[in-house]
């Protein structure tokens, strides 16, 4: 009975001890645990905190973002006195003249200030005018400013097709800002169709069509001679009359009902703007059985014609 019960103190004695060996290792992970959860929520907190507070390079940024910002907006809000001298783009356009007629290439500038206006040739990088001063020596070209519209022209008299080119009207900013026009120099192309000798059967129509090319903008006026004398479409011979249909290309038709010998002679287109033009009008009564006939009108052909028509009639008349 005695050795029974040291036997049983040391079964407890043992067991006690591995219980606490167990707690003691169960508290030390719990605490690790708790410790290592702790400095997770500590590091999430500081990178969040870090991710949400702006480092100084970041702010330095948004300032900067912010100013840019502010300094764009400012820049909407100006007036255009605030804005320097700029070119008024609809009133400075290409243009079209007419060879020997004056043109102006305009250039409209807002804001000028106490800057000047200049006009160079591209063609050869010629100055030409600074403000209202020629430095050219073809005096063709003058400057020619309009203080009410803030215009500065560049006048060129007796324009000829070699001035086509580009021109450039310049600020004298820092740096110099310019705006290019073309020029485009021609020169109005009159003709009659037919001429230079049209044949008429006695009695037909006469139909002269002078037709104007090349113009920037429809002739005004054409004017119709007859041997130098204007035709008179209120004349007692009657039937006299003409139709003009203006556009790119101006049409103008003579037309003569039942022509007669007096109505032959020489025909001139005179157009406003352009050159004349004559053809030579041939009534014919019987004669001249060799012309060829288109539509009423007899026109000689050349002796290629002729000659074939000679030689088909000899052959139709041999069979």
């Amino acid at each position: 009975m005695e050795n029974c019960i040291p036997e049983f103190n040391m079964k407890t004695v043992l067991f006690f001890i591995m219980y606490l060996n167990i707690g003691i290792s169960n508290s030390l992970h719990s605490s690790e645990r708790h410790s290592s959860s702790s400095s997770s929520s500590s590091s999430s907190a500081s990178a969040e905190h870090q991710h949400n507070s702006p480092s100084s390079s970041d702010a330095g940024a948004d300032v900067a973002e912010n100013e840019i910002y502010d300094s764009d907006e400012s820049n909407l809000l100006r007036t255009p006195l605030d804005r320097g001298p700029y070119f008024d783009l609809s009133a400075s356009k290409n243009i079209t003249a007419l060879v020997g007629k004056t043109a102006y290439l305009n250039c409209r500038v807002k804001n000028l200030g106490n800057k000047t206006v200049s006009w160079v040739r591209h063609r050869d990088i010629h100055l030409l005018t600074v403000g209202r001063f020629t430095y050219t020596s073809d005096q063709r070209f003058q400057a020619v400013h309009n203080a009410q519209t803030d215009d500065w022209s560049l006048q060129i008299r007796y324009p000829q097709k070699r001035d086509t080119g580009v021109y450039e009207c310049q600020i004298s900013t820092t740096p110099p800002v310019g705006h290019s026009m073309y020029l485009s120099v021609v020169e109005p192309v009159t003709n009659i169709i037919g001429a230079p000798d049209i044949f008429i059967n006695t009695g037909s129509t006469v139909n002269l069509t002078c037709v104007v090319r090349n113009s920037p903008e429809p002739p005004s006026t054409i004017i119709w001679t007859h041997n130098n004398q204007e035709i008179n479409y209120d004349s007692p011979r009657g039937g006299v009359s003409v139709i003009t249909e203006k556009g790119e290309t101006t049409t103008s038709y003579l037309l003569i009902q039942r022509a007669r010998g007096a109505d032959s002679g020489k025909y001139v287109c005179s157009p406003s703007n352009a050159n004349t033009y004559f053809v030579n009008v041939h009534i014919l009564n019987g004669e001249h059985p060799e012309a060829m006939q288109h539509g009423g009108q007899l026109r000689i052909g050349d002796p290629l014609h002729v000659f074939v028509f000679v030689i088909i009639t000899l052959f139709l008349g041999g069979r």
